[in-house]
């Protein structure tokens, strides 16, 4: 029988031995220091806010620091290059939404595809969007919004905040179901787009209700209808697009996290736990709620069952509507 002594040396001779499970854990565990949550849109739009939410309550349940970035521009390309070229130790990630996943078919030349250059880590929500217009003119409804469109299609310009963005994707089927083709410009976020419905330079937009329910609120914005089967209780006086005339128009957005393509599974399980963690506390505590959010608990591999059908759906409206590249 050995002696406690040589046990002890025989054991720190087969650990040193080992095969590691991956650079992240080789030095005592993940992490060991603070995270980067790369956003790649301005402060302020529902893909910032629901960021912030969830880095804070990742600070709460894992006690792990949790840095969000703002990294706009390029139709949020720069901030997801900004992911991949990241070491793939799950330290720098990305949070957004189905802009990224549609970079391929909104950009001739996208810089990354965003399908097989990153690791999808955690769906953790999604939301119902709100069609909101400029105060500055007199309809109440979407009804009489498509019936000015139509005989003064000059009139009427929808602001986005990226293309492929769930923003986009609403607006376009918008138009598939009014039977017209308004004008859509990108703007690099959500709040400067809607500074521009407020002022009267762009009528229309569409985005999550967290980003725009502040601003209909506070009259700066009027809020038309929600992009859902039924009322939200976060808002209750404002109607669905079936009440306001335009039934069919459904249509929410979702977010995710993702990391660097070949992050080692070991850190990707710890990190969908720990988003998932926080997204149960977080609907737990009703902050989801407050913020019009839905949470959603998956799988990595969910997640990516998840991404192939939205980018084929979201494909194929694209394709229906004719968008050409930019």
């Amino acid at each position: 029988m050995l002696r406690r002594r040589e046990f002890i040396a025989l054991a720190l001779v087969g650990l040193a031995s080992a095969p590691k499970a991956g650079s992240a854990f080789a030095q005592g565990g993940f992490p060991t220091r603070p995270i980067r949550l790369i956003v790649p849109f301005p402060p302020g739009g529902g893909v910032d806010v629901f960021a912030r939410l969830l880095a804070e309550q990742l600070r709460e349940t894992r006690r792990v620091t949790v840095v969000v970035e703002n990294r706009a521009g390029a139709n949020g390309t720069v901030g997801g290059v900004a992911v991949k070229q990241a070491e793939p130790d799950g330290y720098t990630l990305l949070f957004s939404a189905t802009t990224h996943v549609m970079a391929k078919q909104v950009l001739k030349s996208p810089p990354y595809d965003p399908v097989a250059d990153f690791t999808p880590i955690a769906r953790v929500g999604e939301a119902p969007m709100l069609l909101v217009m400029s105060p500055k003119l007199p309809q109440t409804t979407i009804a009489e919004v498509v019936a000015d469109a139509r005989n003064h299609p000059e009139r009427w310009t929808f602001a986005t905040p990226a293309l492929g963005s769930p923003s986009h994707l609403a607006i376009l089927a918008f138009n598939k179901l009014a039977g017209f083709n308004l004008t859509i410009v990108a703007y690099r976020g959500t709040a400067p787009g809607l500074t521009d419905v407020a002022a009267g330079h762009v009528q229309l937009t569409i985005d999550p209700v967290l980003a725009l329910l502040p601003m209909a609120r506070s009259g700066n914005v009027k809020a038309l209808a929600l992009t859902s089967a039924k009322r939200s209780s976060l808002a209750p006086e404002i109607p669905t697009s079936a009440e306001s005339g335009m039934p069919g128009l459904e249509f929410a957005s979702w977010y995710g996290v993702w990391g660097p393509k070949g992050l080692p599974d070991n850190v990707v399980g710890w990190l969908n736990a720990a988003c998932n963690e926080a997204t149960r506390a977080l609907a737990g505590a009703g902050r989801l709620v407050q913020a019009g959010i839905e949470p959603v608990v998956e799988t990595p591999e969910q997640f990516a069952r998840f991404i192939a059908a939205d980018v084929a759906r979201n494909g194929e409206l694209l394709r229906a509507a004719k968008f050409e590249p930019v």
